[in-house]
Formats: structure tokens, C-alpha cells, sequence
């Protein structure tokens, strides 16, 4: 795997179109958690040192083609200037007549952050005009977005055809670890994938089991696997019309000689709320007006060990509702297991995907 870095092209003098993920969560106004602000600031660092001028692209919600002023990335570029300590100004669109004179104003040392790439339609679609448009405000590409990579949009792959394009520092960063995770992992190598959905995660699955000596599966998708086994899973969300293929992907581990690590005991609860009164119980059983929301304490002893015997963990989604107590105690405690033992030197880790990152972060870990 090979891919074009900062150190190979030459900046001096060019205004460089950079994808960030700055996709921070917000409470009542204020950024509540910097870290993907943090990790483009070597990237923007760099550029400047070359005399190049940063414009930062970058989405932020789901506003679905439509400008939701909620989701202006005008709200965080106080944060973005307070984080990345240089001047950031903000141009009040991501292409046209707004953008354009934003870049021709922008003075060396200076930083420019475009709003909303998806406040139009054409970036999830990846519409070539679209992509033409943001292309035609710089002279080169740089690619600073990881947890985004893998969607194929005008910011992240349609500009690419464009422009001479590398990747930034934290892509780069996140490049070789995958690479050493995935090329020649040093075995046992241990996977964790979360979230909602089986469907959204299948080709996914189906590839890790091959290449896997252990498979978590936690979060709402772990609920389809219990269910495919015969488990009734209360009000617990699940994809009922997944089972067979939750059934397909335990065999094809079995044949792989891959071992499916699935909740032996399971938080629930009758409201999803903060604070919601919880108890734990065996996976197989959760009360029928009841709601998994967590795996339990002998599950993620269970995932611990596993850690601790492993040389390569990937991870990708929680393993419960992480984004409200008591839910998210699985996902923290596994999260600061992989933690300490990947800062111990013991274990090779790499994590992907928004959730994986805020859930990471949340937990303290990463």
C-alpha cells in the first residue's frame, strides 16, 4: 500500500484544499469534545511551514442537502482558531461567489474554513459539477479525513480525480496502522464491531471472519445475533429480517476456525434515558418489555482476556448505547483495557468509524 504523503508535494505559495473530520459533538453552543479539532492540527501546521494556505472542508450533521443553520460550521470556528492557535476565518459557503473571495482574501498564516460541504446535495452524491466547483478553489488536495475515507463524496473522492492529492498527517498516521493491522497482522488478531445494524456492517463482517482469530460483536447488532440463535431479546432493537444472514456469517466463522464472542450477560432497561433504572441479566434473559442496551461485566471480562492474549485489535463501532449512562460502561471498560495495552507496547491497535471515535474518546482512551 502506497500513498503520496505532505513531504512529497510542493505547497509553497498554493492554496491547498484539505477534508478534516470536525464533525465535534455540540451541547448548548459549545464543542464538548476537541479531539478531531486536535488531530488536523499537525496537517494544518505543516502546510503553513511549506507556505502553503489551508482551506479546510469539511461536513458536520446530517443536514441532507438542505442549509440547516444548526449545522453551520460557522458555530465551531472560534473553537477550530482557539484549538489550532492561527487566525481561522470562515467563508459562508463551500463553493461559488462566497468561497471564492474568502480564498482570494485569505493572507499567509491564515486558515480558511468552508461551511457545510453537505448543505448541498451534490457532495453525498458526489456529483462531479459539485466536486469541479470545490476543485476550482485550489491547487492541491489533501486528504485529512480517515473516519470519512471510506464514504465515497465530492470532498473525499470526486476532488481527488482533480487535483494533485495526498494524504494529511492523520491520515497518513491512521494509513500505516491499518496497513499494520491488516497487511501482516501480528497474530492473535481480535476484532470488535459495534453499532445498530448487521446491514450496515455485512461485507464488513463477512470479510473479518477470514481474517480473524476473534470476533466481538456487540451494540444493537449483537441483538440480531442473539436473536438469530433463538434468543428472545424483549424490545431490544434488532434486525428480525437479518437472522438468516447473522446465521450465515456464524457458519462461515466456524469454517474459518473464527471464534464469535457475543454478550453471556446483558445490561437492560425499560427506557432509554439517562440514568434509566437498569439490572443485569443473562443474554438469554431479558424480560419481553425490557431493552438491551449494554453487555455485562462478565461479558467484558470475557473481552479483557481476549484483549490481553491478543497482538492486533481492530475496532469498529461500541458495544453499547454508548452515548447515555449507564450504557456506555462495556464500551469504556473494554476501551481502556485496549488502552493500557496498546500504550504498554503489548498491543497493535487501530479504530475507525465516528462512533468508534467518540465512543474512544468519551471512555477516555483515546
Amino acid at each position: 500500500m502506497h500513498w503520496k504523503t505532505l513531504d512529497d508535494m510542493d505547497l509553497a505559495g498554493k492554496t491547498v484544499l484539505v477534508r478534516v473530520d470536525i464533525n465535534v459533538p455540540v451541547e448548548d453552543g459549545v464543542v464538548t469534545d476537541t479531539t478531531r479539532i486536535d488531530r488536523i492540527a499537525p496537517t494544518v501546521r505543516d502546510i503553513l511551514g511549506a507556505g502553503g494556505k489551508p482551506v479546510l472542508m469539511a461536513h458536520f450533521g446530517r443536514p441532507k442537502g438542505k442549509v440547516v443553520p444548526e449545522m453551520s460550521l460557522g458555530l465551531i470556528r472560534e473553537t477550530v482558531e482557539e484549538v489550532l492557535g492561527v487566525p481561522v476565518r470562515f467563508a459562508s459557503d463551500c463553493i461559488g461567489g462566497p468561497a471564492k473571495t474568502a480564498v482570494a482574501a485569505l493572507a499567509p498564516g491564515e486558515v480558511l474554513l468552508l461551511e457545510n460541504t453537505r448543505f448541498h446535495e451534490g457532495e453525498t452524491a458526489n456529483d462531479p459539477m459539485f466536486a469541479a466547483s470545490l476543485a476550482a478553489l485550489g491547487e492541491a488536495y489533501v486528504n485529512d479525513a480517515f473516519s470519512a475515507a471510506h464514504r465515497a463524496h465530492a470532498s473525499t473522492e470526486g476532488i481527488a480525480r482533480l487535483l494533485p492529492s495526498a494524504a494529511g498527517r492523520l491520515m497518513e498516521a491512521e494509513l500505516k496502522a491499518l496497513q499494520a493491522a491488516l497487511g501482516t497482522p501480528e497474530r492473535p488478531v481480535v476484532a470488535v464491531v459495534g453499532g445498530a445494524k448487521v446491514s450496515t456492517k455485512l461485507e464488513l463482517l463477512s470479510n473479518l471472519v477470514r481474517k480473524v482469530d476473534h470476533l466481538v460483536i456487540g451494540g444493537g447488532m449483537a441483538n440480531t445475533f442473539l436473536a438469530a440463535k433463538g434468543i428472545d431479546v424483549g424490545k431490544s432493537l434488532a434486525e428480525h429480517e437479518m437472522t438468516d444472514t447473522a446465521n450465515e456469517i456464524l457458519a462461515r466463522a466456524d469454517e474459518a476456525a473464527c471464534e464469535i464472542i457475543l454478550p453471556s450477560d446483558v445490561v437492560v432497561a425499560r427506557e432509554f434515558v439517562a440514568g434509566a433504572a437498569s439490572e443485569t441479566v443473562a443474554a438469554d434473559a431479558c424480560p419481553p418489555d425490557a431493552m438491551i442496551l449494554d453487555a455485562g461485566p462478565e461479558s467484558v471480562a470475557r473481552i479483557e482476556a481476549v484483549f490481553e492474549a491478543a497482538r492486533t485489535l481492530i475496532w469498529n463501532g461500541p458495544l453499547g448505547a454508548f452515548e447515555i449512562a449507564p450504557f456506555d460502561a462495556a464500551t469504556n471498560a473494554a476501551a481502556s483495557k485496549a488502552a493500557a495495552l496498546t500504550a504498554a507496547g503489548s498491543l497493535i491497535s487501530v479504530a475507525g468509524g465516528g462512533d468508534t471515535v467518540a465512543a474512544l474518546n468519551k471512555s477516555g482512551a483515546a
